[in-house]
């Protein structure tokens, strides 16, 4: 079913310093992370659970050895997508798993595996909505659980489709399926959290933020539910972040504008800003993952650290742009893949050596995400999927990033 996605680019300054401020309560690893796989609550977080042992904390004398992260785009589950998962259900609930399997051997490889949950879960049993206020089936967690995602970024246009209600819904859900979560929050105090995780005998902190909330205005009394895009927010949570242990900070944002494949001027702006800002001349930020444009769009490496200004779509139904057209980069995006070395001398930073994009495609017609790199190898007379791979890496090495490194990954 075909959905138009409307444009909202207003940006709002809200919740003050509230946020900055509650992140420096940030003390052990217990604190900061949100429950996970396994996760006794006041336990350290568990490493992200892809059949290998945890490695050691960072700061325990154990030797690092590095580790690979990968990120992916918005989850946007429109009537069609929902039915699509009653479908695999055999009608009985939902399935989301079978159209995240061409994916799930990229994402489960990783040692840390981020997702974007762009929209708010419904109650058991429903009723579930689509576009334009969307309330998705909660099962989406479990799937995005068995895929291999270790945290999502849920702070969105849509966080309050629901209320206060939704967001509490969406947590619980993510929590019940193990994967951790952050920009959107049921408590002053969780608002206050990162999502933490440890790879490689480093600590990850995620962060996330989004422009605005659809006009919809926060709870009453719940100023924290859903974090804004705030520049000397965002650069304070993440000084934060660093103070209470970790090493490797990443800073999810909900920005852009929805259809547009060249990054817009706030996106290059703040992130210009928000990579050089430093702390005793380590950034303070280690990479940047955009998400809310729906199409595809570049990965520049920017004052030494890489940004994805826009990974596109991961979960979606057929796309009607502004102009009331289908259009097919709706349901292309990619998966951003990146390898961190430990830090070549104490108080350094730990650094990308390797920065890999896999292409995605979501096929509507068989309601399932498509790996391209992979799908391509088993199936090379499929033009849809070599005009889909060209497309997206044509957006993504729009703004010179192979120049620097940037190369497709499988």
């Amino acid at each position: 079913m075909t959905r138009r996605m409307t444009r909202r680019t207003t940006q709002r300054g809200r919740q003050g310093g509230a946020v900055a401020a509650a992140v420096l309560l940030l003390g052990t690893a217990a604190a900061c992370a949100a429950p996970g796989r396994n996760h006794t609550p006041g336990a350290e977080p568990d490493r992200p659970p892809h059949g290998a042992a945890r490695p050691p904390a960072a700061g325990t004398g154990a030797p690092e050895r590095g580790f690979t992260l990968v990120a992916s785009g918005d989850v946007l589950p429109h009537d069609s997508v929902i039915g699509r998962a009653n479908a695999d259900a055999g009608g009985r609930g939902y399935d989301f798993r079978p159209m995240l399997a061409g994916v799930r051997p990229v994402v489960s490889r990783a040692d840390v595996a981020i997702c974007h949950m762009e929209t708010v879960y419904g109650a058991n049993g429903g009723p579930y909505t689509g576009y334009p206020a969307f309330k998705s089936p909660p099962e989406v967690a479990a799937a995005l659980g068995d895929t291999g995602y270790d945290s999502c970024s849920t702070a969105s246009n849509h966080s309050l489709d629901d209320g206060a209600a939704g967001v509490r819904r969406t947590l619980d859900a993510l929590d019940r399926a193990g994967v951790r979560h952050v920009g959107s929050a049921r408590s002053a105090a969780e608002a206050a959290r990162p999502a933490l995780m440890t790879a490689g005998g480093a600590r990850v902190a995620q962060l996330a933020y989004t422009y605005d909330t659809n006009g919809i205005p926060l709870p009453d009394g719940q100023p924290w539910a859903v974090r804004g895009i705030d520049e000397r927010r965002i650069v304070a949570d993440a000084r934060a972040a660093r103070a209470a242990g970790a090493d490797v900070v990443v800073v999810s944002l909900h920005w852009g504008t929805e259809w547009q494949t060249a990054p817009d001027a706030r996106q290059l702006d703040l992130g210009r800003r928000l990579t050089a800002a430093r702390t005793g001349g380590r950034p303070d930020i280690d990479l940047i993952l955009g998400t809310h444009a729906h199409v595809p769009q570049a990965y520049e490496k920017v004052n030494g650290t890489w940004i994805v200004y826009g990974m596109g779509d991961q979960i979606a139904g057929s796309m009607v742009n502004h102009e009331g057209a289908e259009d097919p980069r709706g349901n292309q995006g990619s998966i951003g893949r990146f390898t961190f070395a430990p830090p070549a001398a104490p108080g350094a930073r730990w650094r990308v050596t390797k920065a890999e994009f896999v292409p995605q495609w979501m096929d509507t017609g068989a309601g399932r995400v498509v790996a391209l790199p992979e799908a391509l190898r088993r199936s090379p007379g499929r033009a849809d999927y070599r005009e889909a791979q060209a497309a997206i890496t044509k957006a993504v090495l729009s703004r010179g990033a192979a120049a620097d490194g940037l190369r497709m990954g499988r």
